[in-house]
């Protein structure tokens, strides 16, 4: 086992950075098992020695890459509230913006994103990452919620339809869906779900 070590100067850590972000994008758009730590150092202009100083292996580096891309899917629809406190007045536009920020949100192309799904599946470490950052992202989410009974259940299951609206729109693409329907519904369904835990 090598032994890996943590930059620290700030050329470094940009260097490390880059072998996750051009890696990560890499072994998504060409499938895991078809990319090499040798291709990764190639695309990041490294060298595959620098690689091994920063990474055990190649996983290593898809799994940096997974909690960084877990992340940002995650949590960008909790920029926009603060510390706002979600009432029926302002629930709707909050939704909306919410449902925005996660469609920008998800950047991978749709055989990248196939891959990374893939790789969750067979990897229980992977797996993980996005159940963490869910429960994370259902935590916060709480605190711009009133108390109110299993409020935790219905926060966890608003994050879980926005996610499948956005992935319905952006990698599933079935033919013959109104997508603009489909989003008005599930806002409606969402507000419904909620309609008894709103601050007056």
């Amino acid at each position: 086992m090598p032994n890996i070590r943590e930059p620290i100067k700030e050329s470094s850590k940009e260097k490390k950075q880059r072998i996750i972000d051009i890696g990560f994008k890499l072994m998504c758009d060409k499938g895991y098992h078809n990319v090499s730590c040798v291709d990764i150092a190639t695309a990041a202009h490294v060298s595959t020695g620098l690689i091994y100083q920063y990474f055990n292996d190649k996983l290593d580096i898809f799994t940096s890459g997974t909690k960084l891309y877990a992340q940002k899917i995650m949590f960008p629809m909790l920029e926009l509230l603060g510390n706002e406190k979600i009432t029926r007045e302002n629930f709707d536009k909050i939704l909306r913006e919410m449902i925005k920020k996660t469609l920008d949100a998800h950047t991978l192309t749709k055989n990248a994103h196939k891959e990374l799904m893939s790789m969750s599946c067979l990897d229980n470490h992977l797996f993980q990452i996005f159940n963490l950052n869910e429960e994370e992202a259902t935590e916060k989410l709480l605190l711009n919620f009133p108390h109110h009974p299993h409020i935790k259940e219905k926060v966890h299951l608003l994050i879980n339809m926005v996610d499948n609206l956005c992935h319905e729109i952006i990698y599933h693409q079935h033919p013959g869906y109104d997508y603009e329907y489909m989003q008005e519904e599930t806002i409606k369904l969402i507000e419904y779900m909620l309609e008894d835990t709103y601050e007056n």
